[in-house]
């Protein structure tokens, strides 16, 4: 993630995160290659006005594709481009993700545990709880 906004809150660490990434090296010396994905603009909750944690990076890989979140944001378009970028043998879709986010996740949140009994019995369940 990549915040262009020095007046945004998450700036410093985001902007300290990519100092780290950028010394990385892989075994053969080389330097990773990185793909900045945009940070939308901050989303608040209609009701206590707490800011959302919108983020581009909560996407999803399956098959060929990449669910990306989405947010009805004008960074929406850059994150699509990045990701199709970043995973050329997949299509990105977008996901509209506000309503997800009002319940402070995203795609990737929404694919992990199962609250152990969610399923019908006789399937397979986790006992994780998310």
């Amino acid at each position: 993630m990549r915040c262009d906004d020095p007046n945004d809150p998450h700036y410093p660490a985001l902007a300290a995160m990519e100092q780290e990434l950028l010394a990385f090296r892989q075994r053969n010396g080389e330097p990773y290659r990185l793909i900045p994905l945009p940070w939308p603009q901050a989303c608040f909750d209609p009701e206590d006005g707490h800011r959302l944690p919108a983020t581009y990076a909560n996407f999803l890989i399956i098959n060929q594709a990449v669910l990306v979140p989405t947010y009805g944001d004008p960074a929406d378009v850059t994150a699509l481009s990045a990701l199709a970028v970043a995973f050329p043998e997949h299509t990105p879709i977008p996901i509209e993700c506000v309503s997800v986010i009002r319940q402070h996740g995203s795609l990737h949140c929404l694919t992990m545990q199962l609250p152990k009994g969610t399923l019908a019995r006789g399937t397979p369940t986790t006992t994780a709880i998310c």
